[in-house]
Parts: structure tokens; sequence; C-alpha cells
């Protein structure tokens, strides 16, 4: 299990200036979600740019700097509780990148392997690691390939819904041109010492852009995003649409 945390930004920022006063809650959340962290920068041109850190963000120098420092209009942040006996090191921290995509998920598809069905065969040869998110990740690719961001997307998310076992597939995937959301969550497979709301996502929309994130921290006058949902943004304008799975 993890916690999230993406934005579009209509000049460059860095997610400690965006997120505000609060952003020291959400690195505490490390206290639990201590098994790596990752972010990832995607331009609107070129390949995406990821920062990998299999220790724990709590009190991590690294991590301060680079959330207060590496600057851009388009970034995701992942705070890694791992989960189904994975082993922690760089090859399963997330952020997972392909070209211009970058990806990352929070929740748990079980077992990792039952993904790969849905992957095509020349993207498996890019798997570095063990992990379902990834998979997860390289299947949504394999969708879009097929319908178009947006159609594939949803169609993976409907598949993996009816055929496969899995807690949550919460996801956030950065391209040169949108900002996607994806809220899909069992709610009987909750962790049992976490409440209720632990996977739902909210989203902030200002005249500095659009920042979405996990719930756990101090998210007053955040927008939530009901479960079974994408969420899309274009970068080029912030607008938001957001499409029922």
């Amino acid at each position: 299990m993890c916690r999230l945390m993406g934005y579009v930004a209509s000049t460059d920022t860095t997610f400690s200036d965006l997120a505000g006063s609060s952003f020291s809650e959400f690195q505490s959340l490390a206290s639990k979600h201590r098994d790596g962290w990752g972010v990832a920068v995607t331009p609107s041109q070129g390949e995406a740019k990821v920062i990998l850190d299999p220790g724990t963000a709590l009190d991590n120098e690294k991590f301060a700097e680079v959330t207060s420092s590496l600057n851009s209009d388009a970034a995701l942040l992942h705070l890694r509780w791992a989960t189904l006996g994975l082993k922690v090191d760089e090859t399963n921290t997330h952020p997972f990148t392909h070209g211009e995509y970058s990806f990352i998920h929070n929740g748990s598809i079980n077992p990792p392997k039952s993904l790969e069905a849905l992957v095509a065969e020349d993207l498996k040869a890019n798997f570095i690691g063990d992990t379902d998110s990834e998979r997860y990740f390289y299947a949504l690719l394999t969708s879009i390939r097929q319908h178009g961001l947006e159609g594939g997307i949803i169609s993976a998310v409907r598949e993996i819904r009816s055929t496969l076992d899995y807690s949550s597939v919460n996801a956030m995937l950065l391209t040169p041109h949108k900002f996607v959301v994806i809220t899909e969550f069992n709610s009987a497979k909750i962790p049992s010492d976490e409440g209720p709301e632990y996977y739902d996502l909210y989203y902030r929309r200002d005249e500095r852009g659009v920042l979405v994130a996990s719930s756990g921290w101090n998210q007053d006058g955040w927008v939530h995003l009901p479960n079974h949902r994408v969420l899309v943004v274009d970068r080029s304008t912030q607008e938001i649409e957001i499409y029922e799975i």
C-alpha cells in the first residue's frame, strides 16, 4: 500500500511549494509507508526523469531537497509500503517510466503475474522488478495502444475489476499532454489498521494548477474524487474531465 501525490501547474514549481505548509504532514505518512520513495517529472517534450530511493522519506535530506528544489510544471511523488512479500529495492520503487509516460500505484493485485495476460508481448521485455504495480503500468500501456488514452485506461481497469483479485488499482499516470488519476478500490480490502477513507483521493484546483493526493493529511477544502472514476487534467489548460469507470 502506498501514498500518491501528483500535480500539473501553470508554471514550474515544487511539491513543497504547491502543497504548502501541510506538505510536512504528507511526508510524515512515510512513518508507515517507509519502503521507498520516488519522484518523476515528465516534460512536454522528451522522456520522463525519475529519482528513486528505496529508503524511507522520513527525515530524509535527499527527499527534502528533491521535493523543495526540483522545479517542474508536472510531477508524480510516491511513498511505498511494500505488500505481497515483494522485496524493497530500487527495481520495485515507484514511479515506473516508459518513454514519455510515468506511473505510480497504490494497492495490490494478487498474484502479480496474473496481470501479464493483459500485457503485450513486446512490452514484457521492459519488466525490471517483480511488482504487480509495474505489470499494471504495462497493462495500461497495452490498452492505451488499442483504445487511446482515456478509453484504454477505462477498458484496462474494467478488465482488472472483473477478472482479477485486487485491493486497489488507484494510480496516477503522467504524459506530456495529460495527467490521469484512477480511483478504483475494493472497500472490503482496506488494511485492518486503517480507516474507511484510506484509499480516498482528493484534488485541489486553483490559479497555480491541479494537485491530487491520497488521504491521511490536511486536505481541508479539497474535492473528494469518488471511487470508480478517472480524472484527466489537460496540462496546457489545467481543465479537468472526470469519467466513470
